[in-house]
């Protein structure tokens, strides 16, 4: 029997359609899932992973993250992340991730559990003793410069222009001079 190929399609769609295995041809409902991030509040921000700046859409549900995902409104990267940013999910829910604020002292080789009251108040204390023990009124040629040389800042490319401000205000109110940021790194 000299069968081509297109007869070999006829006959095997047939053979198919006459056993009942063939393709049902009548229309299907489907139905689609609910969106997990449905309810959700969603609120943006800057990816802090990097200098470039992507904009995140973070949503939440009862205080809790449930999905990150790329801003597809933002100019920078209009929806896309590259594989850190778009793991940044796992920043917030990872059952390895600390929640709870560890101290170790000086010399000392136990971290020990503390508040997070202590331990702002130490950071404090801190910043406030360094920076009395180095501050500089005067220069040796007798200028009034009132600055500390004694503490340092490396900036957040995650910061936007308007925290930036706020930050390099805060810092040359307590007399830093040696201000950097991790863009320019």
């Amino acid at each position: 029997m000299d069968v081509s190929r297109r007869g070999f399609l006829k006959i095997s769609g047939a053979a198919l359609m006459a056993s009942g295995i063939g393709i049902n041809l009548r229309p299907v409902s489907a139905y689609a899932e609910p969106l997990k991030i449905r309810y959700a509040k969603e609120t943006t921000t800057i990816c802090p992973y990097c200098a470039v700046g992507c904009g995140i859409i973070v949503s939440a549900r009862d205080g809790k993250v449930i999905n990150t995902e790329g801003d597809p409104d933002h100019p920078i990267n209009r929806g896309t992340l590259c594989s850190k940013g778009g793991s940044i999910y796992q920043l917030s829910v990872n059952k390895n991730r600390m929640d709870k604020v560890l101290y170790r002292a000086p010399y000392e080789t136990d971290w020990k559990e503390v508040t997070w009251e202590w331990a702002v108040d130490k950071i404090a204390k801190n910043i406030k003793n360094s920076r009395d023990e180095s501050f500089t009124f005067r220069n040796e040629k007798g200028q009034t410069v009132n600055r500390t040389n004694g503490i340092a800042s490396v900036g957040s490319a995650a910061m936007d222009n308007e925290e930036c401000f706020l930050y390099q205000k805060f810092l040359r109110g307590l007399g830093l001079v040696y201000i950097e940021h991790q863009a320019r790194i």
